[in-house]
């Protein structure tokens, strides 16, 4: 397989797990709040609508909603941890002196804990996965490639929208 190949496999395959844990996810990170507030666990509504268009069972909705709820928790002790070092990037900027060290650093810190929520989101889509039948997963592939068809279509419009608006 090509390296770009490799590279597309692996973003459909986050992509997939995002449809899973989207809903599970910490909120408050874009300003959305949701039940208990910015901070607060999301709904399980995405992704209950996921589970019932593979047609998954009880069972298997329990499971992927447990290892989704695991796999939020993580992320949300991630998320503290990215805004630390977000909040320490900003000290940097704003001393009298900057210290391209200290930055290099921060970004190495800041590689690091992207690198360790990227392991984790992917740990849960291989158990989430694992849940799923054959013929579950492929449903679920061919309803995520129809919906990414569907983005690259408003995107497109959306940018010819744009391109027609007069500059001011």
């Amino acid at each position: 397989m090509s390296t770009m190949n490799l590279k597309r496999f692996a973003l459909a395959g986050l992509l997939g797990l995002a449809a899973f844990a989207s809903q599970a996810q910490p909120m408050g990170h874009h300003g959305r709040g949701g039940p208990g507030g910015p901070g607060g666990m999301m709904p399980f509504g995405r992704m209950e609508h996921v589970l019932e268009a593979v047609d998954a069972t009880e069972a298997q909705r329990t499971q992927i909603q447990a290892i989704m709820k695991a796999a939020a928790a993580d992320l949300k002790a991630q998320h503290e941890a990215g805004r630390a070092l977000h909040e320490r990037g900003l000290a940097l900027f704003a001393a009298p002196t900057i210290d391209a060290a200290a930055f290099e650093t921060l970004r190495q810190q800041t590689q690091a804990q992207h690198d360790a929520a990227s392991k984790r989101m992917t740990q849960a889509m291989v158990d989430a996965a694992r849940v799923l039948t054959p013929e579950q997963r492929a449903k679920f592939a061919e309803k995520m490639k129809k919906r990414q068809a569907r983005m690259a279509e408003h995107m497109k419009h959306a940018q010819q929208e744009r391109a027609a608006k007069p500059k001011q």
